[in-house]
């Protein structure tokens, strides 16, 4: 399991929750994979153990919910000092999500919401305080996001299935 931590069902049931995991019950996965409801179960709480399953989070319009400004910051920072910066770039008002990238001047891209200008100027100060170098920031429009369809597989294509690779009641 260590080359291919998932199989066609984990990969099935990833897909699946990352369509809809609020109405995701284990008995409409379960109706969707030919499976057991219990397998389903017990399939996702070892994708959790696992750490595969991170979390389960809303989808939030924050427009809607009276923060019409969301803007992008890219910045730079010392490699070294990457990860420690993302983890205190979280603590600044209206941080809803940072980025790592892996290498660059542009490595930690800073996404902030909030209601009017001024917060955003307060949130700008923040990041800079934390020895941020903001190289740019953007205003974003919309953000368009999909599952990733390499989870999905088609099981009813698939020859005469093993239990090792639908999973048992057992599991």
């Amino acid at each position: 399991m260590a080359d291919d931590p998932l199989n066609n069902l984990d990969r099935r049931i990833l897909h699946l929750l990352q369509i809809d995991a609020r109405d995701a019950s284990d008995t409409a996965i379960a109706e969707e994979t030919d499976v057991t409801g219990t397998t389903i179960h017990n399939r996702i709480e070892k994708l959790e153990e696992e750490g595969i399953i991170l979390g389960y989070n809303p989808e939030i319009d924050y427009e809607q919910a009276g923060y019409p400004m969301r803007v992008l910051f890219i910045c730079s920072i010392d490699l070294s000092q990457r990860s420690e910066m993302a983890e205190k770039a979280l603590d600044v008002r209206g941080v809803v999500n940072v980025r790592e990238m892996l290498a660059g001047e542009e490595n930690l891209h800073v996404e902030v919401v909030a209601e009017a200008t001024s917060d955003v100027k307060q949130s700008t100060e923040q990041l800079d305080e934390l020895g941020l170098q903001i190289i740019s920031s953007n205003i974003l429009a919309e953000e368009h996001i999909q599952p990733w369809n390499h989870f999905h597989q088609d099981m009813a294509s698939e020859d005469a299935e093993t239990p090792s690779e639908t999973g048992s009641d057992e599991e």
